[in-house]
């Protein structure tokens, strides 16, 4: 097993800045605001060859309320689910009050526990953590993560010798067993238990990658709810206060045989309403969020309605070429004729998009979220399949033939061929003469032709048109031998009549 690294401590002691530099990505939030973590993040790191999980979590005071105290419950459950917590305190600050809570809850629960103090950059180290010493929790590694001094000499006296010692490839009593009853049963077989495994070709394959699916939508219309439903525990903060989810959290999964990366995100509200600085990195991760996704969720609160803001999310996500699932929520307790008013509304604001299953669920109760990955499942294969060259000109053929490209001033636009030249989204490239003069009118009816003939469904497709190469542009003409003569003759005959 691979260890996990929780790091804890107070609001804003410098965790998802540790977290960035462990991981060596950006992909927690960081600025100087208390509370800007909510829910627990995954990230993968290692040192010295070793992999380990670190976990970043939202801070801790013991003065939580509303939200903060959902918060504070996530922290707690990273140090349950850690084998080992880096504590982080704060060099500048001092020793705090909750900086004592933390630490007697953590040598309550006898986990390996590496006290952090941060900050210590511009500081003499050794004065300033002279306190955190009477926390009880031994050594204190002074580090400056934003700077990343002491980061690498923490991970080498701190991580690496408790991971040398818990080693994850060390085998334990019940496996060894299960080893040597295996080798035993080989060497029934005839088979040398000690082989190497016969090599096998490594195909790349699309298919064999986890989904990455995101859930995005406005603010407050059940993104977190319907997260943690489908998880089936309480994995992000659910709070009935718009703006709880200020970062995108990436979570691993599996369902149905398949592997997936879950993408809760923070909700998007019109430019005009973003002033809070925390709000615009939410919205900047979530518009991220949708170009790193294989599949897109858009979630829309059936009580509300489809907003202007819906809308202009789904023009990113289709421009980001993303598959899409529509998601009407808070569909219990609506009554027929409200219902039925909210499927015209759909229709209506809805029409341009044709290929994407539309589910009504709700996340709270959880009725109708079983099928939202058979949606879910079909446009990821859809947007990821092969397809050769020979059944995409057929097809572009059969459309030919259906219907006669338009006349390019005087001359008919002649298709020759076409190939896959893409994938997520589907990407068809056609060649011929003068296709880049093709009116929009016929290039949609090509689309549409290909999504039918293909049976595309949850995944916007797209054509890409190439002109012909003409094998004699920028070539001089050559003359030929006879021609070269009389051109000889035509030019003394010319001087001559000037004489």
């Amino acid at each position: 097993m691979v260890p996990v690294v929780a790091l804890v401590g107070r609001p804003n002691v410098g965790k998802s800045t540790l977290f960035n530099r462990l991981t060596h990505t950006r992909d927690a939030l960081v600025a100087d605001f208390p509370g800007l973590t909510r829910d627990r993040k995954y990230g993968r790191a290692e040192v010295e060859g070793r992999e380990f999980i670190a976990i970043d979590t939202g801070g801790i005071d013991g003065n939580e309320e509303g939200v903060e105290t959902r918060m504070a419950a996530q922290s707690l459950l990273a140090i349950e689910e850690a084998d080992v917590v880096l504590f982080l305190v704060d060099a500048r600050a001092g020793l705090m009050a909750a900086d004592i809570a933390i630490a007697k809850h953590l040598r309550s629960r006898q986990k390996a526990t590496f006290l952090v103090a941060n900050k210590t950059d511009g500081l003499d180290a050794d004065s300033a953590v002279g306190d955190f010493y009477s926390l009880g929790l031994g050594e204190v590694h002074a580090i400056a993560a934003s700077h990343g001094r002491g980061v690498t000499s923490l991970l080498e006296t701190a991580l690496l010798p408790w991971m040398e010692v818990v080693d994850p490839k060390v085998l334990s009593e019940e496996e060894e067993n299960e080893a040597y009853w295996a080798a035993l049963a080989a060497k029934e077989r005839g088979e040398d238990p000690d082989a190497p495994p016969e090599e096998v070709e490594d195909d790349f394959n699309p298919l064999d990658l986890p989904i990455k699916l995101a859930i995005v939508g406005r603010p407050n219309v059940g993104k977190s709810t319907l997260t943690n439903r489908i998880l089936g525990e309480d994995r992000v903060v659910v709070y009935d206060m718009p703006g709880t989810t200020r970062d995108s959290i990436y979570i691993p999964m599996q369902r149905d045989e398949r592997e997936y990366i879950l993408i809760d995100t923070a909700g998007v509200r019109k430019r005009a309403k973003i002033s809070d600085t925390v709000e615009k990195f939410s919205v900047i991760k979530t518009l991220q969020a949708i170009e790193d996704a294989n599949v897109v969720m858009l979630v829309i609160d059936a009580r509300e309605g489809i907003s202007d803001q819906d809308l202009s999310l789904l023009g990113f996500i289709l421009n980001s070429g993303r598959s899409l699932v529509i998601v009407v929520n808070k569909w219990d307790g609506l009554s027929q004729e409200v219902r039925d008013e909210v499927k015209e509304t759909l229709d209506f604001r809805l029409g341009f998009i044709d290929f994407a299953r539309i589910h009504f669920i709700s996340a709270l109760h959880g009725s109708g979220v079983g099928n939202l990955f058979e949606s879910v499942t079909e446009a990821y294969d859809c947007s990821t399949r092969r397809i050769n060259t020979s059944m995409l000109t057929r097809i572009m053929t059969m459309a030919e033939e259906d219907h006669q490209p338009p006349l390019v001033r005087g001359r008919r636009v002649k298709l020759k061929y076409a190939h896959a030249g893409g994938y997520n989204p589907p990407i068809v490239v056609i060649h011929g003469n003068q296709v880049k003069d093709l009116p929009d009118s016929y290039k949609r009816y090509l689309m549409n032709y290909f999504r039918r003939s293909l049976n595309v469904m949850g995944t916007p497709i797209r054509i890409q048109f190439k002109e012909g190469d003409n094998p004699f542009a920028g070539k001089r003409n050559l003359l030929t031998p006879n021609q070269q003569r009389k051109r000889k003759r035509l030019m003394s005959h010319l001087k001559k009549g000037k004489k």
